[in-house]
């Protein structure tokens, strides 16, 4: 058994994601353990056949959900990997990952791994997703799961972190080659979102990381939320669609990239801003 690290993994219906996941990373003979959300698919029958320890709980949200991950699972491994189940290691990773010691990582308390995203079978290189840095491995104990924002979950460490440039990670929702399911999923997603700001502007959530346009990814992106929550609602979809595509180079996607970039940066944060104007109608009448 690896004595170095051991894997968390989210799983909700994921019998079309979660074979391809465990497959890539088999061979580092690591513990794996499964918080799932009340499957009725394979999935659960499918964690059993690869050896994995299984707990349940309720889902509220992605940050909580990883929360009482961390909490309720006995990691004896120096070093915990938290993936999600529509991921998958590379072998490019999967070499860095065999060759991984802990004593070679002394005073370093995370490790950034580069995700390749796609959609729709089609790899999204531009419009800020590529390169894309995302802290998915740290010391046990040391990391926690932020609990800041309602829909987006990341990991916090103190201290010195890596940043793995190669050897990466993909992440394709194979269930979102239904657009169908796509739009429904992001419906749910943008009530947790908007009524997240509503309760910034309320002084009730604040950042637990420390904006910083020159530190970690993580405090970048935290720097760049901030600039995000000051710009006007209605306007700043259009803003940031248009920095994707013609700054961050997105007009070069293709088509199905350029849909991709369409939905996720205009059409959601469109609906988003919506919904944020129709709880501040319902503050003031109240």
């Amino acid at each position: 058994m690896n004595n170095n690290f051991s894997f968390i993994i989210l799983t909700f219906n994921e019998e079309i994601h979660l074979p391809r996941l465990l497959e890539s990373i088999q061979k580092l003979n690591a513990k794996i353990f499964i918080l799932d959300s009340g499957s009725t698919d394979k999935t659960l029958e499918i964690a059993k056949v690869y050896g994995a320890e299984v707990k349940q709980n309720l889902f509220e949200n992605h940050p909580k959900q990883w929360d009482y991950a961390l909490k309720n699972f006995n990691v004896t491994t120096p070093w915990t990997i938290g993936l999600d189940a529509d991921q998958m290691v590379t072998p490019a990773l999967l070499d860095r990952l065999e060759k991984f010691n802990d004593r070679d990582f002394e005073g370093v308390n995370g490790v950034y791994f580069n995700r390749k995203n796609f959609f729709q079978g089609h790899w999204i290189r531009f419009g800020t997703y590529y390169p894309f840095y995302l802290l998915k491995m740290f010391r046990t104990g040391v990391g926690y799961s932020d609990l800041n924002e309602n829909m987006d979950h990341r990991f916090i460490v103190r201290g010195k972190t890596v940043i793995w440039k190669k050897g990466w990670i993909l992440e394709e929702n194979l269930k979102e080659n239904d657009i169908d399911f796509w739009k429904a999923k992001h419906e749910r997603y943008s009530d947790l979102v908007a009524q997240e700001e509503i309760e910034r502007m309320q002084k009730l959530r604040l950042q637990h990381l420390k904006p910083n346009l020159w530190g970690s990814p993580d405090e970048k992106r935290a720097w760049l939320k901030q600039l995000w929550w000051k710009l006007p609602l209605g306007i700043r979809p259009y803003l940031y669609f248009g920095y994707r595509m013609f700054f961050k180079l997105g007009i070069f996607e293709g088509t199905t990239g350029i849909k991709f970039h369409y939905l996720q940066g205009l059409w959601f944060r469109k609906l988003v801003d919506k919904k944020i104007k129709a709880l501040q109608r319902i503050n003031r009448s109240s």
